[in-house]
């Protein structure tokens, strides 16, 4: 268990019913906003999808999928989902889906290996989107493009739920800056990727990091991608490596960074296969998704997920991720979380 962040005098500004008043106003308006704003419409996502094909989400490259036996199809083996990222890519390919426009999904993952604290859980709940695009937009500008439209959903979002509920009042600034992590490595070379996060954040309110995944000057990634669904070590524009990136904003009920969305241009046939060499995982070019990939019958795409219960964690000035979704927690969490007037569901 991760330490606990108990803010100093913190009491929730909604009450249990409220709270779940505000869920459902978010999560209604912030979809159709995403939906209409990058051409988006949904799709049923599973919940678990059987091993040994490739498409599962690795995540970080070392995260654990919660599996079991499947027992009419001879005991072979399901996996939860750790997100969508490949499935979603297939997706696009069955339903020929054009260039701008694309899908998204509720996606529901069950993460055993995550660390617990105030922001992270077992269960996570995201959207799940992917958008098919062309060789020519596979650039940094478009990745920009996109982001700035999703940052303006979160600005149209923030609007209606502080009508609704006045004393959340508004916290996001009026723009996203964009900064590369290799920026962030030379201007603090002194502190921790979550570090740099964090005083960039608190200085501009909401950043997009650029290039995750991809090896810095120091000799370490800011932070970990698998190496098969976003492009972290192809050269940008701005002469660094990398066409993907992570959403954060200055979460100030925590004093902290928080991450609301990671997403990004995905992998071509030579991004594919230049990561999966950097990575030592040449053999996963075998399996069913890679192949399909490695051959051309995938769609040039761009994707990511977006936090469902953060986002509301953020917009009802929650302290903790157990106060908008119910879940499973230490009780040694549950007590200190009781003491410091904190109502985990």
């Amino acid at each position: 268990m991760a330490a606990l962040i108990t803010p100093k005098g913190y009491r929730p500004l909604l009450d249990r019913d409220e709270t779940e008043q505000g869920i459902k106003l978010i999560k209604g308006f912030f979809q159709d906003n995403i939906s209409t704003g990058l051409h988006l419409r949904r799709v049923t996502g599973p919940l678990f999808v059987q091993s040994g094909l490739g498409i599962n989400d690795d995540l970080n490259g070392t995260e654990r999928p919660v599996r079991f036996p499947i027992k009419d199809l001879g005991d072979a083996t399901a996996e939860v989902v750790h997100s969508l990222a490949k499935w979603k890519r297939l997706t696009l390919a069955e339903q020929h889906i054009k260039p701008g426009y694309g899908i998204y999904t509720d996606m529901n993952a069950i993460r055993a290996d995550e660390e617990l604290d105030n922001i992270h859980s077992l269960y996570v709940d995201q959207w799940d989107w992917e958008q098919t695009i062309t060789a020519d937009q596979r650039t940094l500008a478009y990745l920009k493009k996109v982001v700035k439209n999703i940052y303006y959903a979160l600005l149209r979002t923030e609007f209606l739920i502080t009508e609704r509920f006045p004393v959340l009042g508004t916290h996001l600034p009026e723009k996203v800056t964009f900064v590369h992590a290799e920026e962030l490595a030379r201007e603090y070379p002194n502190l921790t990727p979550k570090e740099r996060e964090g005083e960039v954040c608190k200085k501009y309110g909401a950043v997009f990091v650029i290039g995750i995944g991809g090896e810095l000057s120091d000799g370490k990634p800011h932070d970990g991608r698998a190496p098969d669904y976003d492009d972290w070590s192809t050269p940008n524009e701005d002469g660094f490596l990398g066409l993907n990136g992570d959403l954060l904003v200055w979460n100030d009920v925590l004093g902290q960074s928080f991450e609301l969305s990671s997403m990004g241009i995905r992998v071509d046939r030579e991004a594919l296969l230049r990561q999966l060499k950097i990575a030592g995982e040449e053999q996963r070019a075998q399996l069913y998704f890679h192949r399909r990939l490695l051959e051309g019958s995938l769609p040039l795409s761009i994707g990511g997920g977006i936090g469902q219960s953060r986002l509301c964690m953020l917009y009802l000035r929650k302290a903790h991720i157990g106060e908008i979704q119910a879940s499973i927690w230490p009780e040694e969490m549950r007590k200190q979380c009781n003491e410091a007037n904190i109502p985990l569901i």
